[in-house]
């Protein structure tokens, strides 16, 4: 078969699943490219995964615990900066605009849009950006302090300028996180354990998993250089399963950062060391969707064990 071929046949794939997703009311249209809303059971299977998530969290910290902590999916552009976002995935990010303008600029806008013109155009910067990762806020939240090993449970909204028509990747999504930040020992456990019990969790809901080493879309010529440091270094890996036959697909991370945000963000150790930091996170609507591919659309058929885990009724 040829790479043509093989191309034509996962589009196939992947425009048979869409259309399943939306028959079935699992997909809600919406007026934005790659911005899909979800339907009553997509939205309850993907609260039924945070929820497996916190069981795993409480169960993995059971002495110290996690603080659950909210942060908004939108942020000064500056978070983009500091996390050195702008140098290293410019494809990626989304900023705000909005009018700023007087009368006069409003007529003008009203005129360009009764025209039928790009009105966008004359906004301005709001010096606002949409969140890329979850975990981002907490480092500039804790920008200056001491931590001692502590992890932190976040849920929230990401955005990635990379519409596709592949129902699996959506532009704005939302992640769970369980984020350590402390020594390297201790930032490197947090990442293998969750690892370990995420994979094992996924696995228990009827998925066929497996985890490998993987890099970030780090942008340019220098991004490939960048990538393949990663990769060599083993600071990242995701947990994959086959949604489309022969086409792994990432559900979930598990990421080591090192000191990248300690030093950014000045985050210290009780020995005065800059801190390191880990994550792990689940990408709940595609770890929903894979389950939609296992089980099929209708909840209510699937495993009892499943729909227990999940607490579905």
């Amino acid at each position: 078969m040829s790479a043509t071929d093989t191309t034509q046949d996962l589009s196939q794939l992947q425009d048979t699943f869409r259309e399943g997703l939306e028959a079935h009311g699992w997909f809600l249209p919406t007026l934005g490219d790659g911005v899909t809303g979800l339907g009553p059971q997509a939205e309850d299977v993907v609260q039924g995964i945070a929820a497996a998530a916190r069981k795993v969290a409480a169960r993995l910290s059971p002495d110290a615990g996690t603080r659950r902590l909210r942060f908004p999916p939108v942020n000064g552009t500056r978070l983009l900066e500091r996390t050195d976002y702008v140098a290293s995935f410019p494809q990626l990010l989304g900023t705000i605009s909005a009018f700023e303008g007087d009368n006069k600029a409003h007529r003008e806008l009203l005129a360009t849009y009764e025209e039928h013109g790009d009105w966008s155009a004359q906004l301005t910067p709001a010096g606002h950006a949409l969140v890329p990762a979850v975990c981002h806020p907490l480092y500039a939240y804790l920008e200056g302090s001491q931590v001692d090993g502590s992890v932190f449970e976040l849920v929230g909204e990401c955005y990635r300028h990379e519409p596709s028509p592949d129902p699996m990747r959506f532009v704005t999504f939302r992640m769970f996180e369980a984020v350590c930040l402390g020594t390297p020992q201790e930032a490197r456990e947090h990442r293998e354990k969750w690892l370990e019990a995420g994979t094992n969790l996924l696995s228990s809901l009827g998925l066929e998993v497996q985890a490998d080493t993987a890099n970030d879309p780090f942008f340019g010529r220098a991004g490939k250089l960048l990538s393949a440091g990663q990769r060599e270094a083993q600071l990242k890996f995701e947990i994959l399963t086959e949604v489309y036959p022969g086409h792994p697909t990432a559900i979930a991370s598990a990421n080591l950062h090192e000191d990248h945000f300690g030093e950014a963000f000045s985050m210290h150790t009780a020995d005065g060391a800059v801190a390191h930091s880990a994550c792990f996170g689940f990408g709940l609507e595609r770890v929903a969707l894979a389950l939609a591919m296992r089980h099929g659309f209708d909840t209510a058929a699937w495993p009892v064990t499943v729909r227990q885990e999940l607490g579905l009724p």
